[in-house]
This record gives C-alpha cells, structure tokens and sequence, in this order.
C-alpha cells in the first residue's frame, strides 16, 4: 500500500493544446510532408556520422566501412540502416531537374547495392563479383555529380553566401572525385598506396563525409552559408525561401 504521507505530484498535459499547435514547444507543421530541404538535412547528418559510428563500434579497426557489414552487431545494423536510409530519401528526393529525378532513384539503387552485396573485405567472399564496388562507384559519381548541380545554383545567385557555398560544392565534389581515384590507384596498382595503413577507410569516410556536408550546405540550415531570407528550419518557424 503506498505511504500516503508522501506527496503526490501530477503533471497535466493538454493534448488538445499540443495537436492544434497551442503548445509553445510544438509550433504547427507549415506544410503537409517534409521538403526537398530536409531530406538533405537528415541525408547529410546521416552521412556524416556514418564513417565514426562504424569506426567506433569495431574492434580491432575495420580496414574499411564496407568490413562493417562482415563485423556484425551494431557495426553492422548502422551500415545496412543508414545506407537504406539514405536509398529512401534519394529516392524521395526530385531536384529541380529530370536529370536529378533520374540520377536521385539511380544512386538510390546504387546504395541499396552496397548495402545488399557485401565486399570481399576481411577474406569474405562476395555473393556477386563486382557488383559492391560497382554499385558504390555508381552512387559516389552521382552525388559528385549533385555537387556541381548546386555548385552552379548557387554561383548563379552570386551574393556572398551563396559563393561560399559554391565553394563548399566544389570542394565536396572534389573529396569525392579524388577519394574514388585514390581508390582506384590502390586496386590497380596496389603496391603503390599499400604502406598507407586504413588507406580504403579513410577514402570513403572523406567520400561521405564531403557528401554529408554538400548536402547539409544545400539544406540552407546553416547560419554563414545562408542568408537570413532564405535559411530554413524543419520546423517551419522561418521565411520560405
């Protein structure tokens, strides 16, 4: 029986308040689904985080991001999860072109390929040759692709925030490009590069790392690469663009 001496606290909450938007901690949705802005906010915090989360969670050090998958537990869950993830908002994700709409569901594909057809990594067989590294070839290409697509957006606006994040484009893609090489030149000729230990690692953890920031740019959420007209929140509690 409970010791009625002791004081009973109750907290009240006012779901009515809450749903139609009267509480002040929970503004009302603006728009009825999310926009092309915060897809590539979650896609760019997603892709960030990546590369450390697999990292961390693996002992001795994965070799690369793709071992993750062969590691198992959490290593594993993380590198399925956010790749799938990061399939479903390409897929959702239209640009303002055809061609974006196109290569959007094509690189969507290419990530499901990474995330399905594991690497030889760590003396693992793969269940399809080629097909890993091919699917990530495809993805990676196409989102260097994304950078030059905004990287032109934003010169064509031309005031001071928008060069600085048509710089940010360039250099992402960039990372991107040279990272791909670099593992390019380590496959073909493998003596070359082979004394640099976790060389394949820090090659895709720059190639996503670039792309979460490109993304994470174009989400028009950061305060010095956009003006105050047209930053955005995902909550809606700011000007449109």
């Amino acid at each position: 029986m409970a010791d009625e001496s002791v004081p009973c606290f109750k907290i009240t909450v006012d779901m009515e308040a809450i749903v139609n938007g009267g509480h002040p901690m929970l503004p009302s949705p603006t728009k009825l689904e999310i926009d092309h802005r915060t897809l590539k906010l979650l896609v760019g915090l997603i892709a960030l985080s990546m590369p450390s989360l697999t990292s961390l969670l693996t002992q001795p050090k994965i070799a690369s991001i793709s071992e993750s998958y062969h590691r198992g537990g959490w290593a594993q869950s993380i590198f399925v999860g956010f790749l799938f993830a990061i399939a479903a908002f390409l897929l959702a994700y239209n640009g303002l072109s055809r061609s974006e709409m196109v290569l959007s569901k094509v690189a969507a594909v290419g990530a499901l390929g990474v995330a399905l057809f594991p690497c030889d990594c760590g003396g693992h067989a793969q269940a399809v040759p080629y097909l890993h590294f091919a699917s990530a070839a495809v993805m990676f290409l196409i989102l260097a692709y994304f950078c030059y697509v905004f990287y032109g957006r934003a010169r064509g606006k031309g005031h001071t925030e928008a060069n600085r994040r048509a710089f940010v484009y360039a250099a992402s893609g960039f990372a991107i490009l040279a990272s791909m090489l670099t593992m390019a030149i380590d496959t073909l000729f493998p003596r070359v590069l082979s004394t640099i230990p976790r060389l394949v690692f820090y090659c895709e953890g720059t190639a996503l790392v670039a792309f979460g920031i490109s993304w994470l740019t174009a989400s028009h959420t950061v305060p010095v690469l956009t003006r105050s007209d047209e930053r955005f929140s995902p909550l809606g509690t700011t000007s449109n663009q």
